[in-house]
């Protein structure tokens, strides 16, 4: 289905002065949340040899943000249309800098467990916002469509900004220090935000369902709170029934909203086909993609033995690959078609994920980093183009609601992905062989198995580590090709589902 646009609102929005610098307070809010994703990776050694978290615990903390977020992020859109995305950026932005703190500070891994989550809930609020804000900001369909490049490209920025400005601040100070280049970002975003952006709501929202966002935010828990759980132990009684009590909730939030005059979230979107196919290629590429990113910055420091600023560097072309990609991505689709643009990304992306099944422990570096510029290439093309698409298949009053549902699957695959994909190198990695009198919590995670090398023998110490950074690279070898599995999938199943999709042209 091809979405339109009225020309008077592209005129309207084309005499608006101060939209370009609007967006450029919006790319703040993308910057925060995306440095923070990438420094959690890269601060992982460190914060597994402080506060000494089990490898189920060092997960939590990996994905719990995810789970909360993915949870609350229809609500949190709802909410916005409701009292103004506007108003609700900035409160989420300063409650995300405040928590941070939290974040850097913590001593214990409940303690960081808990700090994660409610990052989470602040962070529900950014996202959803600054999509839907650029919905409003831009009416004409190519300024729109460059626009979301520029604010995907912020995200793929920050992506590259948080592990060198990470490796560098590990380097010389502790791990929380990595959660409080939040705080300048944060204060430049409200206040400058507060002179410069629009703001924007539902001109008749109706009531806010209280009993509709805790349907939901149990459902999405629920559900990948079981995944997470199956893939770590199996499935129990536990796992089985929290994912019946998840998919009970979804089941009866969607049936809720069916019967809703004023849902959270209208039912109806997922009739557009382009904007369903969207939704589903960004949850599954982020899910193959997530579990796998998650584990290389382990694996760049304590396999490859690289320091932090350098493992930061390292993954660099990644994000290099996705800010040109995303800049031009809304061109690229208009000169050729929706679909070729994102199935082709997608399989680029699963064969770069297939060519990284190859990686031992003394890989060059050519290899990782040509694998790493293509995997940001082809997410560049993909996670732009279906943005357009989300945001061009539905009218201006239920921006939020559909921004909501498309960062909800990008967050819903992060979680899986490193709940499934992260549990498959955790499994394989627990399996290692150690010598005699090995520390139980070497077995726990590589970071706990570094640890445990130094207060053993050094002939002892050695082939212990030998042995789990093996196990280690082994478990990722099987991620990558599990992720290369899916995307590919995903790249057939998008070409199908895209059929016909076309981005407005006109100006």
């Amino acid at each position: 289905m091809t979405s339109t646009l009225r020309p008077a609102r592209a005129t309207e929005a084309e005499k608006r002065p101060g939209r370009w610098l609007a967006l450029s307070v919006l790319v703040l809010a993308v910057l925060l949340v995306a440095v923070d994703a990438t420094v959690l990776g890269l601060a992982t050694p460190y914060i597994s040899e402080d506060l000494k978290p089990s490898g189920n615990q060092l997960l939590w903390i990996g994905d719990v943000y995810s789970f909360v977020i993915a949870g609350l992020l229809v609500s949190a859109g709802s909410l916005g249309d409701r009292i103004g995305r506007k108003k609700l950026l900035l409160m989420g932005a300063t409650a995300f800098g405040a928590i941070s703190v939290l974040n850097a500070y913590a001593t214990t891994p409940e303690m960081m467990i808990f700090a994660r989550a409610l990052l989470g809930v602040a962070g529900a609020t950014l996202m959803p916002a600054t999509l839907a804000l650029i919905r409003n900001l831009f009416h004409d369909p190519r300024e729109r469509s460059l626009a979301v490049g520029i604010w995907g490209a912020t995200a793929s920025a920050g992506m590259a900004v948080g592990p060198v400005v990470g490796g560098f601040l590990l380097e010389h100070f502790w791990w929380g220090s990595v959660f409080l280049i939040n705080l300048p970002v944060m204060a430049v975003l409200v206040l400058v935000g507060i002179k410069l952006l629009p703001e924007s709501r539902h001109p008749s929202p109706g009531p806010w369902d209280a009993l509709s966002v805790v349907l939901s935010l149990v459902g999405m828990i629920g559900v990948v709170y079981a995944v997470k759980e199956t893939a770590t132990h199996g499935l129990d009684g536990n796992s089985l029934a929290a994912g019946l009590f998840g998919i009970a909730g979804l089941f009866l939030f969607v049936r809720r909203q069916l019967t809703l005059p004023y849902p959270l979230l209208d039912m109806r979107l997922f009739r557009n086909r382009g904007f369903s196919g969207a939704v589903l290629a960004d949850l599954l590429t982020v899910l193959g993609l997530s579990g796998l990113i998650f584990f290389l910055s382990q694996f760049l420091q304590l396999v490859q033995d690289r320091r932090p600023l350098e493992a930061g560097l390292a993954e660099l072309p990644a994000a290099i690959g996705a800010v040109v990609a995303g800049l031009i991505a809304g061109s690229v689709a208009r000169r050729y078609s929706v679909r070729s643009v994102v199935a082709g990304g997608l399989a680029a992306i699963g064969l770069a994920l297939a060519l990284l099944t190859l990686v031992d422990r003394s890989t060059g570096y050519p290899l990782i980093g040509v694998a790493l510029l293509v995997v940001g290439i082809g997410a560049g093309f993909s996670f732009t183009v279906t943005a357009d698409v989300i945001l061009s298949s539905v009218p201006d009053e239920q921006a939020g609601a559909a921004s909501a549902v498309s960062e909800t699957a990008y967050e819903l695959g992060a979680a899986l992905g490193i709940a499934v994909l992260g549990s498959i190198v955790t499994g394989v990695y627990r399996d290692f062989t150690a010598p005699t009198g090995t520390p139980a919590e070497a077995h726990e995670s590589l970071g706990g198995a570094v640890q445990a090398a130094a207060g053993m023998p050094t002939d002892r110490a050695q082939d212990m580590l030998t042995s789990a950074q093996e196990s280690f690279v082994d478990g990722l070898a099987i991620a990558a090709g599990a992720g290369a599995a899916v995307l590919l999938a995903t790249a057939v199943a998008a070409w199908f589902l895209l059929r016909g999709q076309r981005l407005d042209s006109r100006a």
